[in-house]
């Protein structure tokens, strides 16, 4: 009799207990209980099991333990009796409270905020060398300021270069009286400067070829929304793709390029991007500003919104807020109220689209009302036009040239270093054109500059 060959068994989840505070003057698109609700999500993305939450009102944060002595005393016991390994809280603690509450609670739990979580979750999901190399940046920059005598020895993880988060690319020697603690941070920062060079080598390939993609005059759309809305389901529904879709938060996180045909025999580039979400932190913002920017340079966002969420309107808020932050607040922009075959009354759909500007209810993994949403992405991207007047100079010949070809010209007037022109142009070309907008009563900067070159020649 043959004998069983043993299966390796999947190691135990971790075991989590979370921490949120309702700060008086800190209003957040989200309420307490749905931030939970989001960070418990976050978690069991991430691979933990979450045993229980505590939460607090407070005017401000504790300056030592970021919640009160009494509320630590309670969360310790809790953390006891569940048997739990980590504590979550879910807002960003400084290097601080981080220390004095591992301090509080004892040496066998440990502490971690919504930022280190996050970052766990994109170090699991990153596939790509560009993506691979963000998460780690992040992650660095995120631990640096946090390093302690207790920290780790970084030799013990080196593995050379361009791996994930924690291979350091080897460890320097220690100089005269140089503690570990002190070469552990030479080392990070060492680190850092090496992925942020990579990382110019990638985003200068991504300039080259979103440069490209612009010569090729297809109008590029740009997939947006709170994490888990749906985005990568839609763009598999319109390109026929096969993007990788889970039901889980940030279940891809590295943009994805298709082809879409449109109705009328035109065609658009449609990006997936990364999925938002309140408290976006501040590190993933400027570790991926590269990946965020094929946002910032699309013709057109496509926001997609899970209209079955409870909170469909916090979540809504929160991407244009991130959008804000990133400067791509400026862009047109449709809606796409998806899941809309989950709410309990379709027809409340129909109401609900009066809330949201340029907006269609869809379900992306039904296919319903995608006819409709194709129809109003071609209405924006190539019969919406807006009257405009710029003033360019002579030397933004390529931005000329694409008015006269694109745009309907009323008017054109040479000056002195360039020429301005009157006339309407297609909605997707506006962010373009913005940076020579004429305002009322106001000259170009840009002009007068290229005119004070001209008198000092």
């Amino acid at each position: 009799m043959a004998k069983k060959i043993p299966q390796p068994t999947t190691p135990p989840r971790e075991r989590a207990f979370l921490a949120g505070v309702e700060l008086h003057d800190n209003k957040q698109l989200l309420s307490l209980e749905d931030s939970l609700a989001e960070l418990a999500l976050l978690a069991d993305t991430a691979g933990v099991d979450v045993v229980g939450e505590i939460t607090q009102k407070l005017s401000r944060p504790h300056v030592e333990t970021y919640i009160g002595p009494g509320k630590v005393e309670e969360l310790k016991l809790l953390s006891e009796e569940t048997l739990a390994e980590v504590v979550i809280f879910d807002d960003e603690l400084s290097p601080r409270h981080q220390r004095e509450l591992e301090k509080a609670l004892g040496k066998n739990i440990r502490v971690i905020d919504r930022t280190a979580l996050i970052l766990d979750i994109f170090a699991q999901h990153a596939h790509t060398k560009e993506g691979m190399l963000q998460v780690e940046l992040a992650q660095y920059e995120y631990n640096l300021p946090r390093l302690t005598r207790a920290w780790t020895h970084l030799e013990r993880q080196a593995g050379g270069g361009g791996g994930r988060a924690g291979s350091t690319g080897g460890v320097g020697l220690r100089g005269p009286g140089e503690t570990q603690l002190e070469v552990d941070r030479r080392t990070i920062r060492k680190r850092i400067s090496h992925i942020k060079t990579e990382l110019e080598k990638v985003e200068a390939h991504r300039l080259r070829y979103r440069a490209q993609r612009k010569r090729s005059r297809i109008p590029t759309v740009a997939l947006v929304g709170y994490t888990n809305a749906g985005k990568s389901t839609l763009l598999n529904r319109l390109a026929k793709a096969d993007v990788y879709v889970a039901n889980q938060l940030f279940a891809t996180l590295d943009p994805t390029t298709r082809r879409v045909q449109l109705p009328g025999d035109n065609l658009a580039l449609i990006t997936d991007t990364v999925g938002f979400i309140q408290k976006l932190p501040t590190a993933l913002i400027a570790a991926f500003h590269a990946t965020l920017e094929e946002i910032a340079e699309a013709d057109l966002l496509l926001h997609m919104v899970d209209i079955s969420h409870p909170n469909a309107l916090g979540q809504y808020q929160a991407v244009l807020q991130t959008l804000e932050e990133i400067g791509a607040n400026h862009i047109p922009m449709i809606t796409a109220l998806n899941k809309a075959d989950q709410l309990k009354d379709p027809e409340n759909a129909a109401r609900i689209l009066e809330n949201f500007p340029k907006s269609v209810a869809i379900s992306a993994l039904k296919g319903t009302g995608i006819d409709n949403l194709l129809m109003l992405v071609q209405a924006e991207l190539f019969e919406a036009y807006e009257q405009i007047g710029v003033r360019l100079p002579y030397k933004e010949g390529a931005l000329i040239s694409l008015f006269h070809e694109l745009g309907q010209v009323e008017r054109v007037e040479h000056e002195r270093g360039g020429v301005v022109i009157h006339g309407s142009i297609p909605g997707r070309l506006l962010a373009q054109f913005s940076a020579w907008k004429i305002k009322p009563n106001s000259s170009s900067p840009h002009i007068a500059e290229e005119e004070n070159d001209l008198e000092e020649v």
